[in-house]
């Protein structure tokens, strides 16, 4: 497996945490690129671009987002070129957003953050392939498309 890239804001620091803490127990090669301390105003669009660019920039890698509600975060990863981020809050969304979507990221939210059920969505979008089926490669290169106009 390629390199897994994580980060989050304040409001979701702890889980973020958590789900690094998983990361490293299940041997899984990650880059923890923030906040590596609680800082109560930080914005979270400085780690989505930079989570963003790392997955965008290297072929096969993967990307795993969080802040409070789930969409800042999501809405500004989704603005670096060649992103796929997509929020998701079960297993079957993260099986869909790999197999039809080709999401490079996924996004969490701290609102709902319950380790047993998150680390699983997780565990199911990093080990779900793309279905490379042509309805979705070609729905998949109109964004791409559009993305470059």
């Amino acid at each position: 497996m390629r390199m897994v890239y994580l980060a989050s804001d304040h409001a979701a620091f702890k889980a973020k945490n958590e789900i690094a803490a998983f990361l490293e127990s299940a041997g899984i090669s990650y880059e923890d690129l923030g906040p590596q301390e609680l800082i109560k105003d930080d914005d979270y669009p400085d780690y989505a671009f930079s989570v963003g660019e790392k997955v965008a920039a290297e072929e096969g890698a993967k990307g795993i987002l969080l802040c409070g509600s789930g969409t800042g975060i999501c809405i500004a990863a989704n603005k670096v070129k060649g992103v796929r981020a997509a929020y998701v809050e079960s297993k079957k969304h993260a099986l869909v957003a790999r197999e039809d979507d080709d999401a490079n990221i996924i996004v969490l939210d701290s609102l709902t953050f319950d380790p047993a059920t998150d680390l699983e969505i997780i565990e199911t979008f990093l080990n779900t392939p793309f279905s490379n089926a042509d309805r979705h490669i070609r729905r998949i290169k109109k964004i791409t498309d559009y993305e470059n106009e």
